[in-house]
């Protein structure tokens, strides 16, 4: 795999997998052929597993990081609540808000390939997703969904890797992650090379980005909850 992969540089070598309502959506190949398998045996118990979210390049998640950097999308607190009063924050704290639900362009796991965003889709329609924990716990519309992945996506090489008090990012019940290869992309992460590609870019709040980066790399990037098999340093 390209190192450019690392940092959502390069999309080549990702195979398009089709929703049911004809939406596409690239893939690494092996996680492909994985979350096929593993939709098929949901599909046999009743839950109809989507995707909302696979392959995310660079440039698209700097366009979601600033679009809530410059108040255009909303701004939620640790509880996927709305801020109001974001004119209030510095620069650092709107940073450190922005880091809680939102990845730095750069260090997303959807870079890869490996990560996607899943959700019932005969539970709920995509248009009303929010993706938030609420959907996915008791008397939510992905409950149940939520239930059969922690009984079975470790069989086909999934897990999440935002979980309470195992991740910097925030828990994150609809994300899960192809461990086998993920793994091996997270230990050879560089943050010298992403300090180069931030500095080149026009990303909103560079100045504090690049002067936090290694802190942040090791919180956002490093620190997920551990997988089935050895993890690196």
């Amino acid at each position: 795999m390209s190192e450019k992969r690392l940092y959502g540089l390069d999309d080549t070598g990702l195979v398009t997998l089709q929703s049911r309502d004809q939406r596409q959506f690239l893939l690494e190949t092996q996680t492909a052929q994985a979350f096929t398998q593993m939709q098929q045996a949901a599909a046999a118990d009743g839950i109809s597993i989507a995707i909302c979210s696979a392959y995310r390049s660079f440039s698209r998640q700097q366009q979601l990081w600033d679009a809530k950097a410059r108040g255009q999308r909303p701004l939620l607190d640790c509880n996927s609540r709305p801020i109001s009063d974001r004119q209030s924050m510095d620069e650092n704290a709107l940073l450190h808000t922005l880091l809680l639900w939102s990845a730095l362009p750069g260090t997303s796991r959807h870079h890869w390939g490996t990560d996607l965003d899943l959700f019932d889709d005969r539970a709920i329609q995509r248009q009303q997703l929010q993706l938030v924990n609420a959907e996915y716990q008791a008397d939510g519309p992905c409950f149940y969904l939520h239930q059969w992945l922690a009984a079975n996506a470790a069989d086909y090489g999934f897990y999440r890797p935002f979980q309470a008090g195992m991740s910097g990012t925030s828990p994150e019940l609809w994300h899960y992650s192809y461990y086998p290869l993920a793994e091996q992309l997270r230990c050879q992460y560089d943050v010298t090379q992403l300090a180069d590609i931030l500095a080149d870019s026009n990303i909103c709040l560079k100045g504090p980005i690049l002067e936090q980066l290694p802190a942040l790399v090791t919180r956002y990037v490093k620190t997920v909850a551990p997988i089935p098999t050895a993890n690196c340093n």
